[in-house]
């Protein structure tokens, strides 16, 4: 923790050290479809001055700031979201997620979200929601060097921090980057988490507007005790103490287990380490061009034709330890046999990527157009206890986009297909074609996607450190996937829908042991979302999900998810903006998937059905300016009428993994212009 502490200083001193330093006077990047303009030595916008005049008028954006941003590889434009309606556009996990009993430990989606990605996959994704990653990465443009902090408490010490600053350092060059903590001791004995996350990423083009530069360096640290879940599950509700650590657990129920919210020692569990770095650059030949306005000429390009280079180099760790194992716990409760007096499995990947793409532009004024075709080639190393393995492959995709200049169609097709190597025939493709509506009622969107891909390595190749048993000779999995969304904003509605068709799905069916399903089988998922405006300040927002399977297919989900909140909300006294209410989250009885401590894998179960009360959270979210707080009180459906109404009755998310009892979470984010 002391190592984390003086990580965050160090980066909070930087931050400021960067914010302090004076603009110059610059332009912004031409592929804004804005004008340039000038800055004062605060960074702040202003008419350039061309005469000598000696008055000078007070700058109406003295005060203000423009910041925008769009994701990696994509050049849509988005604002920051300044709502407070909803606690999860702020906490990193997804209010369709679950763990196994503490913020920070495995957790899986409820809704079906199948891996996507041909070629090389490692295996372990049930961290994957507590990383940052490549795809969500953003590139920033602002007028003004723009800081957030972020602090969340929570019951029996429960913490994450937050901190976010971007800047342009001149018009064409922007600084940005994510620094996240997550340390939560948990309820119950040996499931205590330490997550770090760091990203920086850089956005320049040159003077003349020809080429351009990403880079991004993302680093992940994820390490969470793994406790086996509960020995006892029906003796949570009679504890003496009514402290669910008083329980046993499967793993980590040696004398060494204690709780302290300022170690990250983790004596049995999981340690994942990844390091990323990619840089993106690119030149374009194009078309030169002015704008004369106000007797100031501004220098314009329109790329047509454009040359880009990608590489990226990837690291990963993947751990499991015990220190302290006791025979019988595994013995009993994991059926697996020691063989030393320490257990240690560790899997470590390599990989280098690099890719050679050539774009075209075919409209000048609109580059949300563009034909792309793009050749890459893949050195994959793994190390194992007593092996290494190779990967080499080649690789060839394209894309097609189009958002038309009148904004009614927005096309998006694209394309991968493993040409040689160790994947060759793993493919992806996807399209998708979407149309406005006319007089502004919405947005009507189509699509189909399908994917051939190489199970992951963990599931298919026994030569990992850790312990799987394949029973079988593989064959590539496939799934299609047919889509729509409509979108409706004046009924505030939306509405999904989509159908999964799959054959030779690779699954984890026990705790070590993988199979395939060669029969083709079905998902069916359909959503809608609707905000209901009860009375003046009483809103209702209710979301529900529906989810059909083919019978006996090896894939469990909940028939129904539901989420509602009931909120009081509005604008009060000028600079108060408040959501006050209760929220009501429940998915009906289904046989969820169990958890392998030992490989950080959920896995199909048949023996155990799980079912839930709705699960009842009361909040209060407010902003001021450029405060924003949140208080939750969740979990409230824990209550025991039997026990004196103490808050003791939990809910099972897997087997033998409860979930919390009554929870408080209290949260501040706060944003600086600088």
């Amino acid at each position: 923790m002391k190592a984390t502490t003086v990580n965050f200083f160090a980066i909070l001193f930087f931050s400021v050290i960067a914010a302090s330093v004076s603009a110059q006077e610059k332009e912004l990047p031409g592929n804004l479809n804005k004008p340039p303009v000038a800055y004062d030595n605060l960074g702040r916008p202003i008419k350039r001055d061309t005469t000598n005049q000696t008055l000078q008028h007070r700058n109406p954006l003295e005060d203000s700031i423009t910041i925008v941003y769009h994701f990696f590889d994509s050049t849509r434009i988005h604002t920051i979201d300044s709502s407070i309606s909803d606690f999860y556009t702020r906490f990193p996990i997804p209010y369709y997620y679950v763990d196994i009993g503490n913020l920070g430990n495995a957790a899986h989606s409820i809704i079906f979200n199948p891996i996507v990605q041909p070629g090389f996959d490692a295996g372990f994704h049930a961290y994957d929601v507590y990383r940052l990653k490549i795809t969500d990465t953003r590139f920033y443009q602002t007028t003004r060097p723009y800081t957030e902090t972020a602090y969340l408490l929570g019951s029996r010490g429960e913490q994450m921090i937050d901190l976010f600053h971007t800047q342009n350092r001149k018009s064409n060059f922007n600084f940005t980057f994510d620094f996240r903590v997550i340390n939560s001791p948990g309820a119950f004995k040996n499931q205590n988490t330490n997550h770090n996350n760091l990203r920086i990423n850089t956005a320049f083009q040159s003077n003349n507007k020809r080429y351009t530069n990403y880079f991004i360096f993302i680093n992940n640290k994820i390490e969470s005790s793994e406790n086996g879940g509960v020995q006892r599950d029906a003796k949570l509700d009679s504890l003496s103490l009514n402290n669910p650590f008083e329980a046993e657990t499967r793993l980590g129920t040696s004398t060494f287990n204690y709780r302290n919210i300022f170690s990250s020692q983790v004596n049995t569990g999981t340690a994942y380490k990844e390091s990323v770095f990619l840089m993106e650059h690119s030149y374009d030949f194009g078309q030169k061009d002015s704008l004369v306005k106000d007797t100031i000429t501004y220098k314009l390009f329109y790329p047509r034709f454009r040359f880009q280079h990608t590489i990226q180099y990837s690291k990963n760790q993947y751990l499991f330890e015990d220190f302290f194992p006791v025979y019988n716990d595994y013995y009993n409760y994991l059926k697996y046999v020691l063989v030393s007096d320490t257990v240690m499995f560790k899997d470590e990947w390599q990989s280098l990527i690099n890719e050679f793409s050539i774009i075209s532009f075919p409209e000048k004024n609109n580059l949300n157009q563009f034909l792309k075709a793009g050749v890459g080639y893949e050195i994959i190393k793994g190390s194992f206890s007593y092996y290494t393995k190779d990967f080499h492959n080649l690789y060839i995709n394209g894309e097609y986009r189009n958002r038309t200049r009148n904004q009614l169609w927005d096309v998006a097709a694209s394309g991968k297909l493993y040409l040689t190597g160790d994947y060759t025939g793993d493919y992806a493709a996807y399209i998708s074609l979407k149309r406005s509506l006319k007089k502004n009622i919405g947005s009507l969107e189509l699509g189909f996607q399908n994917v051939n891909r190489t199970p992951s390595f963990i599931s298919v190749d026994s030569i990992s450190s850790f312990p799987v048993l394949p029973h079988g000779d593989f064959k590539k999995e496939n799934m299609a996937r047919f889509f729509a969304n409509v979108d409706v904003p004046p009924l505030n509605l939306q509405l999904m829908g989509e159908y999964y068709l799959i054959t030779n799905y690779v699954y984890f069916n026990g705790l070590y042991s993988t199979k395939q399903e060669s029969t083709l089988f079905n998902i069916i998922h359909a959503a809608a979302q609707k905000k209901f405006t009860v009375a003046k300040h009483l809103n209702l927002y209710t979301e529900l999900h529906l989810q059909q399977i083919t019978a006996n297919a090896p894939v469990h989900l909940p028939f129904i998810f539901t989420r509602n909140r009931f909120a009081y909300e509005g604008n009060f006294f000028k600079n108060l903006f408040l959501s006050t209410g209760i929220e009501i989250k429940y998915y009906t009885p289904y046989k969820a998937d169990d958890y392998s401590p030992l490989n950080g894998q959920f896995f199909v179960q048949d023996t155990a059905t799980i079912s839930i009360r709705p699960n009842v959270n009361l909040f209060l979210n407010i902003r001021i300016k450029s405060f924003k707080g949140f208080i939750r009180l969740e979990n409230i459906n824990s209550v025991n009428p039997a026990d004196g109404f103490a808050f003791t009755h939990y809910d099972f998310i897997a087997p033998h993994y409860a979930s919390r009892a009554l929870w408080v979470r209290l949260g501040i984010w706060w944003n600086f212009v600088n």
